[in-house]
């Protein structure tokens, strides 16, 4: 891939940051559409309604929603693979550049692409969880019930548009069967941080370890609209840490006097230029 669309001087201001120091890393959707999965926020994004817990915790039409798109978006989402700003960033951390990542994505792609010390802020839309007995199963096995209880459904909806979560925007849902818990026949849930929850307290300091031993903190494919986010950018404010922005689109950051580098553009681009430059 070509790495010249940015300034060299940007690239360069880039690199001289981070070799001073090795850089955290926060991530966001923006990080992700290069592998496939929408965004929710940039430009030409579809309209987005967040999933409150709340409401699919008491409606089982909102389960049955929810667990539809789940199986479809699925077929869609196998294939998808770490892109260059995932790689960049775990050669990055080989090199002693990276601390780590914390991340607000729920893909696993940043663990798929090699990185070590990953920070799931927002959970893993990998594992499910049962919300009576706290049984855990993978998100195979929980889908492979649904096609069990709703034989060629997926297949029929195949065609349906994919959503910045990865799930499949379905609307027909009569007849649709919820999966449940094998052990218990509880309600089983994603180990996702959703609208309405906190991100685990032992999470976040994770995540602010990854700043307090930083040299710098880098915000690549975010804006910066949760409030998680913005807590690590004060944690680093509050160290006098350099902090770059590489994001496609505005941030809630770009005004900041904090804000050491602002780079308007593609994750992918600039990362996987930065890796090269750093060797």
């Amino acid at each position: 891939m070509q790495h010249d669309s940015h300034p060299s001087a940007e690239l360069a201001r880039l690199a001289e940051i981070v070799a001073a120091g090795p850089a955290a890393v926060l991530t966001g959707a923006g990080l992700s559409t290069d592998s496939g999965i929408p965004d929710y926020r940039g430009a030409g994004s579809p309209p987005r309604t967040p999933m409150r817990i709340s409401e699919f915790m008491a409606d089982e039409a909102y389960r049955r929603r929810f667990w539809a798109g789940a199986r479809v978006g699925a077929a869609r989402m196998s294939g998808l693979s770490p892109n260059t700003g995932h790689l960049a960033l775990a050669r990055l951390e080989m090199g002693g550049h990276v601390t780590g990542v914390a991340t607000q994505n729920v893909d696993g792609l940043h663990r798929a692409a090699g990185s070590r010390t990953v920070v799931e802020l927002h959970g893993r839309g990998d594992v499910i969880v049962c919300t009576r007995c706290h049984r855990t199963f993978t998100r195979a096995t929980v889908l492979a019930q649904f096609d069990a209880r709703n034989p060629g459904y997926a297949e029929a909806h195949a065609h349906a548009q994919i959503a910045p979560d990865g799930d499949a925007e379905v609307t027909q849902l009569a007849g649709v069967a919820v999966p449940e818990c094998e052990a218990c026949g509880g309600i089983l849930r994603p180990d996702v941080v959703y609208f309405g929850e906190m991100v685990p307290t032992p999470v976040f300091q994770s995540a602010a370890a990854l700043v307090e031993h930083a040299g710098s903190l880098i915000l690549a494919g975010t804006s910066l609209a949760v409030n998680t986010g913005m807590r690590l950018v004060h944690r680093a404010e509050r160290l006098g840490l350099p902090i770059v922005v590489i994001n496609h689109g505005p941030t809630a950051v770009d005004a900041r006097a904090s804000t050491t580098l602002r780079i308007e553009g593609g994750t992918s681009e600039v990362l996987g230029a930065a890796a090269d430059l750093l060797g």
